[in-house]
């Protein structure tokens, strides 16, 4: 898992530039720490390990032509509260390797196939390693993880020559492309975490709940988590990086009268722990979602819409954030055996590169090296990504047409066969998966927030409609379930929406034309698609920061997935000439037939 990179440092080593005792002690202190982080046994029995396995030769088999060790080397802190109670905790120390066997050449290797990660022998390696720096240990697991990496990579390649032998491939690409190697071992520190401080704080924060009786079920979830990454691997790279976490994910749900389940939530992030709000503006965000929830609850259900539709910066940037920038991440189809079906969405843009696929008065760029906009800080800042290549500012889209896409090492398509440093977490099939770090959302022209709705209001009077419709705050990254987003996909896919299901508003309201707002429920996008984006027609002056935990996993889901990554988006409010909403259509279960205790005094 990769994360924030903060930039390098580096250790004097001049110790006739210390004229007095003080100095002498700070140069004293400087050197001792320098030779402590060169004595890494971690790193040591990495390369080692490595500069064995290079030499592993089968009579028979492929050779390995790639080999690469990664660890995350973590201290993690967790707290779970609900309702003023402490729910549980943890502080571990973990040590999570990867290993990484190609075997073939980059022309043609063992990734890329349905199968790619499929083993079907015995595992004899650990999915930790010793928390120790015992060498030896170290050592024995690493070999054991690559031994069952190479034999894995083995099988794969097997497959993927017999399945070709009744695929038709129309385009071919390599299976991997060059990278220039990276040698970056960057100083690491820890701080202490005070445990009991922050236990006693969530759980305070938790409480907050108990005064709002429309919520049925809240919890807030704290991780704290100080890491160091690692990355060796046959080409040369060597990189050790400190990567560290915190965030603050806050959920609640509720039922509204008709029974209709409804869930708010709101994440509260920083990559160091001490970058965390005051606990004044965190109570605000706790009681935000709880006061958000409770008018949920109250409001009317909203109804089937085709018309103007005005989005709020901080909704804006959510719906970049999914309905362009997971677009824009560029996969490969894996080649599959027979007809078996292949878990595999494609790119809604995959065929528009050079077309429009905004306004002329729209640019999108990556820039992963910027670490602060505006004075707020981008939690999108990376500096390696997990394949070890420095990212590169992009170009993503300029004047509205669509100019480059976020690429790994595996070659996805006909003219990007290169990486721009855009690999963010372990992905499907033996490869990575894309992701963006910063994205910046511009508009060469642009009006106020409160002339954007003055022109929505002029829109709908000027169509006859009895009201507009303005979105504050999409579910995203989505609170819900594993099993509500299986239905929510399901029943987007049967009304004929968009290719991809799209995030659902989570704070929508009827905009009148006397200027008058009305929160409503129940509704979610028809059709919305990037083919949607063509239709802004205005963007405010004004944008917002939105700092997020990416994933593979649809909606950015709280939780799932084995892989996150650090991202932000900065985006404007936008104005769009015609949108639709339907109302959801789910059965609606039964509320709770026993009143709930008394949670207050």
């Amino acid at each position: 898992m990769r994360r924030h990179s903060p930039g390098r440092l580096t250790i004097g080593r001049r110790l006739t530039t210390c004229p007095t005792l003080i100095g002498l002690l700070v140069c004293l202190t400087l050197l001792s720490t320098g030779f402590a982080q060169e004595k890494d046994v971690l790193l040591q029995a990495m390369r080692d390990e490595l500069e064995r396995s290079r030499m592993l030769r089968v009579p028979g088999l492929d050779p390995p032509y790639f080999i690469e060790y990664g660890v995350e080397d973590a201290d993690l802190l967790s707290v779970n509260a609900s309702l003023g109670a402490l729910v549980s905790s943890n502080h571990a120390a973990v040590r999570i390797p990867t290993v990484r066997v190609r075997v073939g050449s980059p022309a043609f290797d063992n990734t890329n196939h349905i199968y790619s990660d499929a083993y079907s022998g015995s595992r004899y390696d650990s999915e930790e390693l010793p928390i120790d720096n015992n060498y030896g240990a170290i050592r024995q697991l690493f070999w054991l993880a690559t031994d069952r990496a190479y034999k894995t990579a083995e099988e794969a390649i097997s497959r993927k020559r017999s399945a070709l032998k009744n695929v038709n491939q129309t385009e071919q690409y390599p299976d991997f492309s060059t990278a220039a190697p990276v040698q970056a071992i960057q100083p690491v520190a820890r701080v202490p975490m005070d445990e009991a401080a922050w236990k006693s704080r969530i759980v305070k924060l938790s409480g907050i709940f108990a005064n709002y009786p429309q919520v049925l079920s809240s919890g807030l979830e704290f991780q704290t988590i100080q890491s160091t990454d690692y990355i060796v691997n046959s080409e040369g790279t060597a990189i050790r990086t400190p990567e560290n976490l915190t965030f603050l994910r806050i959920r609640a749900f509720a039922q509204a009268p008709d029974g209709m389940s409804l869930r708010d939530a709101d994440v509260v992030q920083s990559i160091e722990l001490s970058g965390l709000p005051s606990d004044l503006d965190l109570k605000r965000s706790v009681t935000a979602v709880a006061e958000e929830l409770t008018n949920l609850s109250r409001a009317p259900v909203g109804e089937a819409y085709d018309g103007p539709v005005l989005f709020e910066p901080r909704a804006a940037a959510q719906l970049f954030a999914q309905v362009l920038g997971d677009n824009l991440k560029i996969t490969r189809r894996p080649i599959s055996e027979g007809r078996r079906n292949v878990p595999y969405l494609p790119s809604e843009l995959e065929s528009k590169m050079g077309a429009r696929i905004l306004p002329d008065w729209m640019n999108v760029a990556d820039d992963p090296g910027q670490t602060e906009w505006r004075g707020q800080s981008l939690f999108g800042h990376y500096e390696f990504d997990v394949e070890g290549v420095r990212p590169k500012p992009l170009n993503l889209v300029e004047k509205g047409v669509l100019k480059s896409f976020l690429l790994t090492r595996t070659p996805a398509m006909k003219n990007f066969t290169g990486t721009n440093g855009h690999a963010r977490m372990h992905g499907n099939f033996g490869t990575s998966a894309p992701g963006f770090g910063n994205l910046f959302v511009s508009a060469a022209r642009a009006s106020s927030s409160s002339d954007l709705k003055k022109k929505l209001i002029e829109m709908i009077r000027q169509q006859a409609k009895p009201y507009g419709m303005l979105v504050r705050k999409l579910d995203y990254p989505s609170g819900m379930t594993v099993e509500e987003l299986r239905r929510t996909s399901t029943a987007m896919a049967q009304s004929g929406g968009g290719t991809r299901p799209v995030a659902l508003p989570m704070l929508v309201y009827r905009v009148y034309p006397d200027g008058r707002e009305e929160l409503v429920r129940g509704v979610r996008f028809r059709g919305l698609s990037t083919r949607s984006l063509k239709d802004i027609i205005g963007a405010s002056d004004e944008s917002y920061v939105l700092n997020f935990l990416d994933s593979t996993v649809p909606f950015a889901l709280m939780g799932a997935g084995s892989f996150v990554s650090n991202a932000s988006v900065i985006a404007p409010g936008l104005l769009f000439e015609e949108l639709e909403f339907e109302p959801n259509q789910e059965d609606l279960p039964k509320l709770p037939i026993v009143p709930p205790p008394p949670l207050t005094d």
